[in-house]
């Protein structure tokens, strides 16, 4: 063969090997994901991203790593993401309250329409509770002596228009009862308040409770159906089933290039199969109730128009 030839052959292998090696490093994720939590160490949300961040590595052939951002009632850490680039390493691991109540009640540095989601993880509902050592025994006992000692019932809860703050805020309305609501930056900063005896009561979802072992009385939980065994629902107790629901959301900046957007969502969705994750999720007390991004998204616009109607609700009374 002829020199030439040779050398045209060999250049054409050593662009085609480039070519490859440069796709090759190329894919997405090429560095580590940052997870964005607007809230603080030790509430669910803390927790169940421990979890899932162990697990997804593996379908995504890179890491995700949670970062804490607590302040604002989730605003300082949910503007640092919309605030960040639309390229998949950067993303937020949220709720509904945040996502679509906060508008109604505040100016935000940001808009909803800033994001679009990855997945709707799975949802929790939070139940009362009181320490163990607590005078009240049961809901009753708790507002009723509310009732008789205006503002001196302390509710403690994860920060202005959050998850706990607003079904909290519904009950003891409809009760009439005059409480003072004390705000702290995530659900772990509010349970330590009522384990150091600073709050009364909060509200709690189950991996946080679970994680307290005996510390806990749960005194009504706010689902439809019964979280625990022996502990009545707010329905059952006579109350407006409440708005409590929360759906825990993984969101990106709104641009996402839509292959990106698609590797992650492939992700989390081959995530669900997985036995160790199963059977982690369980034993925290939560649930793997996936919702792709799609299909929450027409959520979103419902919320928004409820969520309207709710603060209107709270605030004219």
């Amino acid at each position: 063969m002829k020199l030439n030839k040779l050398i045209s052959y060999a250049m054409g292998a050593t662009v085609a090997l480039g070519l490859s090696a440069g796709a090759a490093k190329a894919q997405y994720p090429e560095k580590p994901i940052t997870l964005v939590l607007p809230l603080g160490a030790g509430g669910s949300h803390d927790l169940n991203s421990r979890v899932f961040t162990s697990i997804i590595p593996q379908y995504l052939d890179n890491a995700m790593i949670v970062k804490l951002m607590p302040g604002a009632s989730g605003q300082k850490g949910t503007a640092h993401v919309a605030q960040s680039k639309a390229d998949g390493y950067t993303l937020l691991f949220t709720h509904n309250f945040f996502d679509q109540l906060q508008q109604h009640v505040t100016k935000l540095p940001y808009a909803p329409s800033d994001f679009e989601t990855v997945v709707r993880l799975n949802y929790a509902t939070p139940s009362i509770v009181v320490l163990a050592s607590s005078p009240h025994k049961t809901l009753k006992d708790m507002l009723d002596w509310g009732k008789a000692n205006p503002n001196k019932l302390k509710f403690g809860h994860s920060g202005n228009w959050g998850a706990i703050m607003v079904p909290g805020a519904m009950l003891l309305s409809e009760a009439s009862v005059k409480a003072t609501l004390v705000p702290h930056k995530g659900g772990g900063p509010t349970m330590k308040a009522l384990l150091s005896g600073d709050v009364d009561f909060t509200m709690a979802f189950p991996s946080v409770i679970g994680a307290q072992g005996n510390k806990l009385r749960v005194l009504a939980s706010l689902g439809t159906e019964r979280t625990y065994k022996d502990v009545p629902t707010l329905k059952e107790l006579g109350y407006t089933p409440s708005v409590g629901l929360m759906n825990r959301i993984v969101m990106a900046p709104k641009g996402m290039p839509a292959d990106r957007m698609k590797k992650l969502r492939d992700a989390f969705a081959a995530m669900q199969k997985d036995k160790t994750y199963g059977n982690m999720m369980k034993r925290l007390g939560e649930n793997t109730e996936l919702m792709q991004g799609g299909e929450y998204e027409g959520v979103r616009l419902e919320q928004s128009k409820n969520y309207e109607m709710l603060v209107k609700s709270i605030t004219s009374k």
